[in-house]
């Protein structure tokens, strides 16, 4: 066993566990080394006054990317993780009084938009068909492939998708291209809320985020038994299982790198040699503190950073049944909020709320009679004095929801926990607090991502900073593509 290939995955995040479960499969002998004192990232829980929180990501699209990656090991998802569909992905509130539920079906939608809003059915079908053909002509490639790498634009794939590639796709904005395929102002706002999916601006992110809205409306939204936590819980036990080996309160020094080549890390002052390393920390903090190159750090900083959230994790003495799993209270004036968070570096004074309440598909997640809610809010990257702040927008938040929940708010929150854009960094080490790295606001952005290797050999890099994106889906995705190229990569080397 001596010669056996190694791996150092940094950091425990659904990337970093997804992609060492790939290198143990491959035949590497792997060891993940992580800052805090448990695995997942972002994706946490907590428990706190008998309510049970997911910490953060809240949302459960395509399930089939974690399938595929038991499959590929060998194991059924099934055995480690148990979910269902979610019949409505999300209820949206209007300021006008209007409620309309975003049924997991085209055509259910469709009907409730027409029958709510009074937008034409047919409005809603012809866009979900295009964000589909968008998705499985452009997207597919786009998001399993790296995209720093030449074969990736020259095969057949690229070519035949190439037709799908529409002016307005590049070169209008999200809330231009849904202005044009909506009358009504409820459903162009419905849509333009799928830039927020990877912390961007539906006012200059391009229309090709279009594709968004097929993976929830389309492919539908999934609830795991037990909440998101599961998925963390389910990729450790998998990982552990195929001899993967985690290394908890572990913070890496610096990865030794000499002549051009990743050997290594340094962790508390020791060196450990490995055949290669994988990244799973914020490409910024990889750069400037892992590996030091300041030309790189430059480079992250002109990018322009998603937004971050202001989340309360607030435990309510009552049940809201007018609510459902995921729902959406939006801001009457949404280009201004927008403007606020990426312009002017400032918290809407009406911003869109987002709750999430577990504890409608699990009864064990708070008391009898009460509801656990997550609520978030988008602020800017970046912003500090987080103590005055959040009170202020606890009052704008407490004020929207009594008005359109015709309630008083208030004096049901028993138990209250916050997580700012300071806290976000600290724990997750998220540069800026920043949720997915850099925005997607301009048509370049995803072509500027950190790619999943770059120029020191045997270091690569996945998770939420890197090509193609933050959040679950894209997180499993970049660790596919990056065990990828380590296969490549390693039949190369040995042919040299």
């Amino acid at each position: 066993m001596s010669n056996q290939k190694s791996a150092i995955v940094i950091g425990a995040g659904v990337a970093g566990m997804a992609v060492a479960i790939r290198l143990a499969i491959q035949g590497f002998s792997v060891d993940v080394y992580e800052k805090n004192n448990c695995p997942g990232g972002k994706l946490t829980a907590f428990e706190k006054d008998g309510f049970q929180f997911d910490a953060g990501p809240s949302l459960f699209t395509q399930p089939q990317n974690l399938e595929e990656l038991f499959s590929d090991a060998g194991e059924t998802l099934n055995d480690y993780l148990n979910y269902e569909s979610v019949p409505v992905s999300c209820k949206y509130f209007f300021e006008n009084g209007k409620q309309i539920n975003a049924f997991a079906n085209a055509e259910s939608f469709a009907n409730e938009a027409e029958a709510v809003a009074g937008e034409p059915i047919q409005n809603v079908l012809n866009y979900l068909s295009a964000s589909q053909k968008l998705y499985n002509r452009i997207g597919i490639i786009f998001l399993n492939h790296p995209i720093n790498k030449g074969k990736t634009w020259l095969s057949k794939n690229v070519l035949r998708a190439l037709p799908a590639v529409k002016f307005a796709y590049l070169f209008k904005s999200l809330s231009q291209y849904n202005s044009r395929k909506f009358k009504t102002h409820e459903l162009r706002q419905i849509f333009n809320r799928f830039a927020t999916y990877n912390g961007s601006n539906p006012f200059k992110a391009p229309a090709m985020l279009s594709l968004i809205p097929h993976l929830e409306m389309n492919q539908g939204v999934f609830y795991p038994k037990a909440g998101m936590v599961s998925i963390t819980n389910a990729l450790y036990s998998l990982a552990k299982k195929k001899g993967v080996q985690f290394h908890f309160n572990a913070p890496v020094q610096h990865i030794i790198h000499t002549e051009g080549i990743a050997k290594g890390i340094v962790i508390n002052n020791e060196n450990k040699i490995a055949s290669l390393v994988v990244s799973n920390v914020d490409s910024y903090f990889t750069w400037q503190q892992l590996v030091g190159r300041l030309d790189k750090v430059k480079k992250i900083e002109r990018q322009e950073r998603s937004s971050s959230a202001l989340v309360f994790y607030w435990g309510i003495n009552k049940r809201m049944n007018e609510l459902g799993l995921h729902n959406i209270f939006f801001s009457k004036h949404y280009k201004e909020e927008f403007e606020a968070i990426f312009n002017h570096k400032k918290i809407s004074s009406d911003p869109t709320i987002y709750i999430n309440i577990t504890s409608k598909y699990d009864t064990a997640h708070a008391p009898a009679g009460k509801e656990n809610w997550f609520v978030m809010v988008n602020v800017p990257a970046g912003c500090d004095d987080w103590e005055l702040k959040q009170q202020q927008i606890k009052q704008s938040i407490i004020e929207k929801l009594n008005r359109l929940l015709q309630t008083d708010i208030e004096p049901l929150i028993e138990s209250e926990t916050i997580l700012n854009p300071t806290l976000i960094e600290l724990q997750t080490g998220s540069y800026l607090g920043a949720l997915y790295g850099a925005s997607s606001n301009t048509k370049m952005a995803a072509f500027k991502r950190q790619p999943n290797s770059g120029d020191l050999r045997n270091l690569y890099f996945c998770g939420g900073t890197v090509h193609p994106g933050g959040g679950i889906p894209l997180c499993l995705k970049s660790a596919a593509i990056t065990a990828n190229l380590i296969a490549q990569d390693q039949k190369k080397y040995q042919h040299h």
